[in-house]
């Protein structure tokens, strides 16, 4: 299935029932299919498991109109929360946050919406519904951060190909038996589909490889997707349609990541003004592991960048 013919939203318990074929095809959170419309579910761990799991199509993407079109949240984002805007790359829903399938473990950044600079990253450890969310202790450099009673924060998600974002309030900072904070339970999130295409801005240092015979040379990547990259070299490397490897190193999801990454030369151009050459490459045979990287790393780039 290509990211850039389907978005995903999380299936709800009412569209799926025993005995009853399905009404639409069922996927996981990487839009392989589970299940196609018209199977039956014929067994209960089978329909837990795709209430659990299990994503639909979803071709509409149509804002709610009752959604405010001024909050803490459209001022972060930087992006409206009124009618549809026109079609673009990244398309936007309002969601409910008890819709969105959260898991223990989960990598969250909170930003102060006065501050965007300052960023936590702080993991899900629970939550009650309706009521209020469980993280890990802010902290900095190894230190706890101060956190007030009601301070405001945007927090950040990136699940999949999906990012979520809401406002939460601090509800209180608890040192015992284990530092963590509450944070207020938000009726809706906003959810965004980073499609296969859609490049983040970047400036990182790469390693390019290619075989037959080898070749090797350092490169800039300039942008990323998941499913590519454009980076500068001093020198033509190759010819289009040749193969090789691509390893840099990005930070997502909270830690340092080093992608090593199968390739194929796509385009090589003369750069504008500085005698380098431009490079295209599309990713081949990417694992679930590197296309969850690559699909946080680009996430998190277009959101700082906002």
């Amino acid at each position: 299935m290509a990211d850039s013919e389907i978005s995903l939203v999380p299936v709800r318990r009412a569209e799926l029932a025993l005995g009853k074929p399905l009404s639409r095809a069922i996927y996981d959170r990487q839009g392989k299919l589970l299940l196609a419309a018209g199977r039956v579910i014929d067994n209960q761990s089978l329909l837990f498991g795709l209430i659990e799991n299990g994503f639909v199509q979803d071709s509409t993407w149509d804002l709610n109109p009752a959604a405010p079109k001024k909050s803490l949240l459209t001022s972060a984002t930087k992006k409206p929360l009124g009618p549809p805007e026109p079609p673009s790359d990244n398309k936007d829903v309002i969601v409910a946050m008890d819709d969105v399938r959260w898991y223990v473990g989960e990598t969250l950044y909170m930003q102060l919406p006065d501050n965007p600079a300052v960023r936590y990253t702080v993991r899900l450890i629970g939550f009650v519904k309706k009521q209020m969310l469980f993280v890990t202790a802010p902290m900095t450099d190894g230190k706890l951060e101060f956190i007030r009673e009601g301070q405001t924060f945007v927090v950040r998600a990136f699940v999949g190909k999906k990012a979520f974002a809401f406002v939460a309030a601090a509800i209180k900072s608890l040192h015992s038996p284990y530092p963590y904070l509450q944070l207020s339970y938000p009726k809706e999130v906003r959810c965004t589909v980073v499609r296969r295409g859609v490049r983040a801005q970047v400036d990182i240092a790469t390693s390019v490889s290619l075989v037959q015979p080898d070749r090797v040379a350092n490169a800039t990547l300039i942008d990323l997707s998941v499913g590519g990259a454009s980076g500068t070299l001093k020198q033509v490397l190759g010819e289009k349609g040749e193969e090789g490897r691509i390893k840099f190193k990005v930070h997502a999801a909270g830690q340092d990541e080093v992608l090593d990454l199968k390739m194929v030369l796509r385009s090589v151009a003369p750069a504008e003004a500085d005698g380098t050459f431009k490079h295209g490459f599309e990713f081949l045979d990417l694992s679930v592991h590197d296309r969850l990287i690559l699909s946080a790393f680009v996430h998190q780039t277009i959101a700082d960048g906002e």
